[in-house]
């Protein structure tokens, strides 16, 4: 089986081809024969019912420099694809929406991956919050004053924005913080949505734990050790990947979220847990494929696959570029 394979996602030329995911959920749909095209989110058009994309073929090589050759650009009906990857980084903001509304015109005769409906409907924070038990006291509000309570209830805060992404607008407010207030104007000034405090936990100071569900099941680990003087883990921010196992806390975890994942078309999902908490469900761009890859000698991105695959399979036809 031969299928044509978009991926809408940000610049392939940029990618850092030893930590992006993007490239090897390409590179392993190459290696299986199927057919492989590039195209950003601003080369979504709809016109007269129909969703077409400005997209490139496009070959991948693991080759420092030279990773990517794309073909001249056409104008393709979404239609006649069979698979698009939704691969492009968060900010969700309204084009991130925007995409998701045109992506449905499609999908499910055009394979979606993630499912558009599911990933508007489930932003990393917001969706988190759906498994209370799972997560850390949490507070979303734009109310001052519910702040300041929560504040005296936890002291220890973490605060950021509802729709942030790669540890930015992260911040650790410590008890003796005497910068709460400046902070939440600055946020005010920036952001028009509610922004999300969190207790602080200090587990973090021993990694943050990013967990891969496929399909609902999980699939493997990678701890990310913030560094020195640091409160953020993310690896944009200089985080330390170490290999990790799977404890009973996150088989729990997992367990818990898994059939609503599945439920939803939700195949790829990356998700933080810190100190037996969960903070964040990631379905957007989820990473950390190649560093759990490389630490449990594993090949995830062929996981997803056989699962892309088998759900084509059960109900898709085949048509092509």
């Amino acid at each position: 089986m031969s299928l044509a394979v978009a991926i809408q996602m940000d610049p392939v030329d940029k990618i850092d081809i030893e930590g992006d995911s993007s490239f090897v959920l390409g590179l392993e749909a190459q290696r299986r024969g199927h057919g492989l095209y590039h195209y950003l989110p601003q080369d979504l058009s709809l016109r007269d019912g129909r969703v077409y994309a400005r997209m490139r073929p496009l070959a991948l090589r693991r080759e420092a420099g030279n990773h990517a050759s794309l073909g001249a650009p056409q104008s393709v009906d979404l239609a006649t694809v069979d698979v698009v990857l939704m691969r492009q980084d968060p900010p969700f903001d309204m084009a991130y929406i925007t995409a998701t509304h045109l992506l449905e015109h499609v999908h499910p005769e055009t394979l979606v991956v993630n499912d558009p409906v599911h990933v508007r409907n489930a932003p990393e924070k917001l969706f988190v919050t759906h498994f209370p038990d799972l997560m850390p006291p949490t507070l979303i509000t734009s109310d001052r004053g519910e702040i300041e309570a929560f504040r005296a209830e936890h002291r220890d805060l973490i605060v950021k924005p509802l729709f942030g992404n790669g540890g930015a607008g992260v911040f650790h407010i410590a008890p003796e913080d005497e910068n709460l207030s400046a902070l939440l104007e600055l946020f005010t000034d920036l952001y028009r949505e509610p922004i999300i405090v969190q207790r602080y936990l200090p587990a973090v100071r021993g990694g943050d734990k990013r967990i891969i569900l496929i399909d609902g099941r999980p699939a493997g680990a990678t701890n990310r050790v913030p560094p020195q003087g640091e409160a953020r883990s993310n690896m944009h921010v200089g985080g330390r990947p170490e290999k990790s196992a799977l404890d009973k806390r996150d088989l729990e975890i997992c367990e818990a979220i898994g059939p609503a994942l599945k439920e939803r078309g939700l195949i790829f999902v990356g998700i933080d847990v810190i100190g037996g908490y969960m903070t964040e469900i990631n379905v957007t761009s989820p990473t950390g494929l190649q560093e759990i890859n490389r630490f449990d000698e594993a090949c995830l991105e062929a996981e997803i696959w056989d699962v892309i695959e088998a759900r084509y399979g059960a109900g898709h036809r085949t048509p092509s570029v």
